[in-house]
Order: structure tokens, then C-alpha cells, then sequence
């Protein structure tokens, strides 16, 4: 199970330098139900996710390679392209996605949590912007299938 909370992040008030950051690339095979290929430095993995917002039924299987770039060809939509930061915040990580390519400058923040009310008791830091949980606009899945010429500038 997922459980976690997004944010939009206008800027950040603060150096990224010294984080950890992954390039990170996914696409999506099918939106509904979703399921997902993505390459995360040399690690490869197909993700199914169910509906849902807060919480959702997630499972993940390794990939290989080859079948990664296999899987690519048949991608439906934007291949989405980030730098993903872990940023620390005790007792989380922030996950903080910066899109490349098209869907620049969107910037969207994630905190997982062990359960609902934890996710639910979380107060963000004052550099978060609105939550945008429950909007299916923000999920990566909807984010794929913008047509090219709109680049997310409609959502920010």
C-alpha cells in the first residue's frame, strides 16, 4: 500500500545541493488500470497501481534491461523525465520531483507514510505549495497523457 501526500512546489528556499537526486524515467503501458515501466539509474521496474489518492494498492516487479527498453516502444503517451531530490524531514523524506523536457518547470513534492493518520497528522513545511492529493491532474499517469503542445503550463 501507498500512502502518500503531494504538494505543488513553486520554489525552493534553499540549495539542492548535497541531497541525493536520481534521474528518473517512466511511462505508461495503461492509465486505467495504471501501470507503469520506470528506469531509476540502473534499475528497471514495471508497477501496477490501483484508483485512489491518499492511499492506493501498489506492486512492483523488476525488469531487466532489455525488457525495460522493450516495454518503452509500447508506452503510451509522454515518457515523464525528473530528477527526483531526498530531501530529509524527520521522521520522512521528502521526494522532491523536478519534471525535465516538456513538462518543465513543474515541481511536485511527495511524502509517504507508514498509515492514513500519519499522512493525515503531517504538517507540511512552509515552502510547500498547495496540496494537490486528490486532484488526479498531478498524478504522474495524468501528467503523461498532456498533449505536447500544453507542457503542464495549464496546471501551475
Amino acid at each position: 500500500m501507498e500512502i502518500e501526500r503531494k504538494f505543488l512546489i513553486s520554489s525552493i528556499p534553499f540549495s539542492l545541493d548535497g541531497y541525493p537526486v536520481r534521474l528518473i524515467q517512466q511511462g505508461y503501458l495503461c492509465t486505467d488500470p495504471v501501470i507503469r515501466i520506470r528506469r531509476d539509474a540502473d534499475s528497471y521496474e514495471l508497477t501496477y497501481k490501483s484508483k485512489g489518492f491518499l492511499s492506493r494498492r501498489e506492486e512492483t516487479l523488476p525488469l531487466t534491461k532489455d525488457s525495460f527498453f522493450h516495454l518503452l516502444s509500447k508506452v503510451d503517451g509522454r515518457l515523464i523525465q525528473k530528477k527526483r531530490y531526498l530531501i530529509p524531514l524527520d521522521p520522512f523524506v521528502i521526494e522532491l520531483d523536478l519534471f525535465q523536457g516538456d513538462l518543465a518547470p513543474l515541481m511536485l513534492a511527495e511524502v509517504e507514510f507508514p498509515d492514513e493518520s500519519a499522512a493525515r497528522a503531517f504538517l507540511p513545511p512552509d515552502w510547500f505549495g498547495q496540496e494537490v492529493t486528490y486532484s488526479s491532474a498531478y498524478q504522474n499517469s495524468t501528467l503523461s497523457r498532456l498533449p505536447a503542445s500544453d507542457n503542464g503550463a495549464g496546471l501551475l
